[in-house]
């Protein structure tokens, strides 16, 4: 690894703690958590409400919160943050013109996520015409255990890594078809490891069916996955794999060239 790619490990004084706080404050909310009090935004992120009630107030005069009948909640100028990443961020820049041919070409669905923690978070997406899920946009973020892109990208962790995560992931059957059997999910992960690609069947939502494959840097190193997305009424498993599989790996080997 280049000098200039090492992670670099701050000294106490070089970090600023009202700004982690502060995004602390921002990410508490979510679609299950989009209206809090005061209150349950200190409880939720270890603040005391005293300094809760500043932050919450400083993101309000920011523009970033707005506050009604004692609740706060996001504003859409958050969305300027995740803006950021994706209008300056190589990755998706590459991804999405391939993305636009493979999804086009497929008349399909088509994504490419990334790990953050045990989440996987989507960068780039394309939709044919095609509306198959609501979490295929970019900002979307689901558990990495239920998707195709998630068990590319668990695959190609470490062994200790991979071992960490199963051991302290929580599986729930989110719909019938969900892997909750953790020696299953590392059967489906290992699988997915020793084959190249990922087929996930209606394990995240009903009726929607996934492909992934790895994408790598020019180190090797698998940096982000991309995938296809069906509707489980338009096409079998066996026929992703017949129609989808040569066309993912078609423009896996073209963006492999670019990261």
């Amino acid at each position: 690894m280049d000098t200039e790619d090492q992670p670099i490990m701050p000294a106490p004084r070089d970090l600023v703690g009202g700004l982690e706080k502060g995004l602390q404050v921002i990410a508490t909310f979510d679609q299950e958590r989009s209206r809090l009090s005061i209150a349950e935004v200190a409880a939720r992120t270890g603040l005391t409400r005293a300094a809760a009630r500043r932050y919450l107030i400083t993101l309000t005069h920011l523009g970033y919160m707005r506050h009604e009948n004692k609740l706060f909640s996001l504003t859409p100028m958050v969305l300027r943050l995740g803006q950021s990443y994706l209008h300056s961020a190589r990755l998706p820049r590459l991804a999405q013109p391939l993305l636009y041919r493979l999804a086009y070409a497929q008349g399909e669905a088509a994504s490419v996520g990334v790990l953050d923690h045990d989440q996987l978070v989507c960068v780039a997406a394309v939709s044919a015409g095609q509306l198959v899920s609501v979490t295929l946009q970019p900002g979307t973020r689901v558990p990495a255990w239920c998707t195709a892109n998630g068990r590319v990208l668990l695959a190609s962790l470490p062994p200790a890594q991979l071992d960490s995560y199963l051991e302290r992931v929580q599986l729930e059957p989110i719909t019938e078809h969900s892997i909750i059997d953790k020696k299953r999910l590392a059967e489906a992960i290992h699988r997915a490891r020793s084959q190249g690609y990922a087929l996930v069947d209606q394990e995240l939502e009903l009726g929607l069916r996934t492909m992934s494959v790895p994408l790598k840097n020019f180190r090797g190193e698998v940096v982000a996955a991309m995938n296809i997305s069906v509707h489980a009424g338009r096409m079998t498993l066996e026929q992703m794999v017949d129609r989808c599989l040569p066309a993912l790996l078609k423009i896996q080997v073209e963006l492999n060239a670019m990261l």
